[in-house]
């Protein structure tokens, strides 16, 4: 980061948290490449507009010379939306928003700057052979749990997707699978902030063969047609008729706003039986209780493995709950839920 004020606000907020080691600061693209050469970190946070080399031709240096977990710390702004989202393009992990200015605590977002980064680092050291399907989290962790075999109780008429950490990149990966006639409606709920979602929604729609726009209240949700949740709102699936329609709610006093559990179970109350749901990457536990109401109702839940996870937080909370009917690497998502068709 080309600022020593943030600079400074981000070491204190990791040398606060246990674990975390500091290694070095760089002022500029330029420097990050050549530090993250030679002192080989687990991670890297990156800024993106910096003097000399910008965030995203840093990411993809890094991305060329040693990949390494990149984090990006962007401004909560259009301009600063769009260049995120194409270093997640280049290679970066994942994103945390900068707050307006930085708040009276030090802050850099309401999620730990810390929490965020020993959850991505840790991954490298959590990884499992592909062909290991079963749901676990770690040596120490329970026993794999048996997947829930329930028939699905009715035809499929809606799909919901939930994500957080990680979230951006896979879903854009499960979004490029379905085609631009996909005869389901579905609707994305990622822990995002509100000047992130709509820019997301643009790109989503620019590179994916299905349509993606950002859901509005009272939109109704359409075949071919994918909608993702506004940041900082809640978003919840209702019935009229035959058809399924969008309201967008404050956020409330939740912590998640969009909530993935918020959205399931309305989805539950809507479509009973007839939802797909997918619980992708990400840290916590968002959509445990979402999927607990849809299996109940008779729907399906898959989950992202442990392997291509940026964090299995969510997907393992939802797998070790025996919520989960199938648990898929991130590339057999988009075509599994393809094959729905």
């Amino acid at each position: 980061d080309d600022s020593a004020f943030f600079r400074k606000r981000i070491r204190e907020q990791l040398e606060r948290h246990g674990g975390i080691v500091v290694a070095g600061e760089a002022c500029n693209g330029r420097e990050a490449v050549d530090m993250n050469a030679r002192l080989k970190p687990d991670l890297v946070t990156m800024d993106v507009a910096m003097p000399e080399m910008d965030g995203i031709t840093a990411v993809r240096e890094i991305m060329r010379s040693r990949p390494t977990d990149i984090l990006m710390v962007s401004a909560l702004t259009r301009e600063g939306a769009r260049a995120t989202l194409e270093a997640l393009d280049a290679g970066a992990v994942d994103f945390l928003a900068k707050q307006s200015g930085i708040n009276g605590d030090g802050n850099l977002a309401s999620m730990s700057l810390g929490d965020r980064v020993v959850n991505i680092a840790q991954r490298k050291h959590k990884q499992r052979t592909p062909q290991a399907t079963a749901v676990f989290e770690s040596r120490r962790a329970p026993p794999p749990v048996h997947a829930v075999t329930h028939a699905r109780s009715a035809a499929v008429k809606l799909v919901v997707i939930g994500a957080s950490t990680g979230g951006p990149v896979a879903i854009q990966r499960v979004l490029a699978s379905l085609p631009v006639n996909y005869p389901y409606p579905v609707l994305v709920i990622v822990h995002m902030p509100a000047e992130f979602t709509a820019t997301f929604a643009e790109r989503l729609d620019s590179v994916c063969p299905i349509r993606v726009e950002l859901a509005r209240d009272g939109r109704e949700l359409r075949s071919g047609v994918v909608l993702i949740a506004p940041g900082g709102c809640q978003a919840l699936v209702e019935r009229r008729g035959n058809q399924f329609t969008i309201a967008i709610e404050p956020g409330g006093e939740h912590l998640y706003k969009p909530s993935v559990d918020i959205a399931f179970t309305s989805a539950a109350r809507a479509a009973g039986g007839g939802v797909q749901a997918v619980i992708l990457t990400g840290m916590g536990a968002d959509g445990t209780e979402g999927a607990r109401a849809l299996k109940q109702v008779g729907s399906t839940v898959w989950s992202q493995d442990q392997a291509t996870s940026v964090v299995y937080g969510m997907p393992y909370s939802v797998a070790k709950a025996g919520l989960t009917d199938r648990v898929l690497a991130l590339d057999d998502i988009g075509p599994a839920l393809a094959g729905l068709a």
